[in-house]
C-alpha cells in the first residue's frame, strides 16, 4: 500500500487548505488524518468509515471537514479558518482490509502564519 499525500502549504490565518491523501489499490476501511507539530507528538485530527461515519479532535471541530471518495481511494481534510496552532506536518493513515494493518502516508506541511 503505497499512500501519497497533497495540498499542504503557506497560509494566513482565516485561511483555507485543501489536503489529499490518494491510496494505490483498493479494500480500504477507516481513512484518516493526524499531525505533528515540531518537537510534539503525532496526534489524531480525524477519521471517517467506509459509511461515511466521521470522527474529529475537538480542537478542529467546525473548522476541518473529512471526506472520502471510495472509487478513487482518496481521502480529503477541508482545513477552513486555519489557525497558527494548525501549523504541523499532516499525515493520512488508512486500514487495508486485507491484511488489517494501518499505513501513513509521507506526510505534508502545513504552515499558518499570524
Amino acid at each position: 500500500v503505497q499512500l501519497q499525500a497533497f495540498g499542504g502549504g503557506l497560509v494566513q490565518a482565516g485561511g483555507s487548505l485543501r489536503l489529499s491523501c490518494a491510496a494505490s489499490g483498493s479494500n480500504f476501511g477507516v481513512m484518516g488524518w493526524y499531525r505533528q507539530a515540531p518537537g510534539k507528538q503525532r496526534n489524531f485530527v480525524a477519521s471517517i468509515t467506509t459509511s461515511g461515519s466521521t470522527n474529529y479532535v475537538d480542537s478542529v471541530k467546525g473548522r476541518f471537514t473529512i471526506s472520502r471518495d471510495n472509487a478513487k481511494n482518496t481521502v480529503y481534510l477541508q482545513m477552513n479558518s486555519l489557525k497558527p496552532e494548525d501549523t504541523a506536518v499532516y499525515y493520512c493513515n488508512v486500514r487495508w482490509i486485507v491484511d488489517g494493518h494501518y499505513y501513513w502516508g509521507q506526510g505534508t506541511q502545513v504552515t499558518v502564519s499570524s
